[in-house]
């Protein structure tokens, strides 16, 4: 079985709202185990009220010892002197997780007999042009093998001629790494793409990391805002 990190990497507030009688965090956890893919499951975070929440619910915790601007350098200190070769990351606001879209990720390394690829990842396709040009809706175009070319908050690609016949693609933040591209990118320094975008993924492109996206239906709510734990909280109505 392989480790999973399942990663709180920003302030605890919106992971211990309440979402039908138990912290979303807790929700999260609840889901990642339950799809039964992983030997164990830890939560990475810096948070002593999520650490405390974690462990009164039988949960475990890794504690970071560094200020991280990223869940990539969170979980890197996490697993450096583990042995794992694959490490696969839950974000921890996505409370619907299940089994199907973290089986398709880990199934990528299973059929990488010559261990090309770095990490795994998940695309799911755009129609909405609303979704299309909101940058807190994060792009990404493959090629036709389905590697990442690019990640991006603005549309890509873009539409110069809207007669033409494209895809648009929103990337899940649900990722599965080889440990060696974790560490290569803990310690290697973040170059321009990333400081314009925001957008950690773009470091692993530009040192290299071969990116493999698998497309998925997988529709869960990420808890970013209240209407979204509003929508998430009618799923747990009777």
């Amino acid at each position: 079985m392989i480790p999973a990190r399942y990663d709180s990497t920003r302030l605890p507030g919106k992971l211990m709202k309440d979402l039908a009688g138990k912290p979303v965090i807790i929700r999260t956890l609840e889901a990642t185990v339950k799809t039964e893919l992983f030997e164990e499951v830890y939560v990475v975070t810096d948070s002593e009220i999520i650490q405390k929440e974690v462990l009164k619910n039988g949960g475990k915790v890794i504690m970071s010892k560094k200020q991280h601007e990223c869940g990539s350098d969170r979980i890197a200190e996490a697993v450096e002197f583990m042995d794992v070769d694959i490490v696969v990351n839950v974000q921890g606001d996505e409370p619907f997780m299940t089994r199907d879209p973290l089986n398709k990720v880990l199934d990528v390394f299973k059929e990488d007999h010559e261990k090309q690829i770095d990490l795994a990842s998940l695309k799911q396709e755009l129609t909405d042009w609303e979704d299309i040009n909101n940058p807190n809706v994060v792009k990404v175009v493959t090629d036709f093998q389905g590697f990442a070319m690019y990640f991006s908050r603005s549309p890509i690609p873009y539409p110069r001629d809207r007669e033409t016949s494209v895809q648009y693609f929103k990337h899940i933040g649900v990722y599965a790494f080889r440990k060696s591209a974790l560490m290569d990118f803990y310690r290697l320094p973040m170059r321009s793409l990333e400081a314009t975008e925001k957008l950690e993924n773009l470091r692993y492109l530009e040192y290299g990391k071969k990116i493999k996206l698998v497309e998925t239906d997988f529709k869960g709510i990420g808890i970013d805002t209240a209407e979204d734990l509003a929508k998430a909280q009618q799923y747990f109505l009777p």
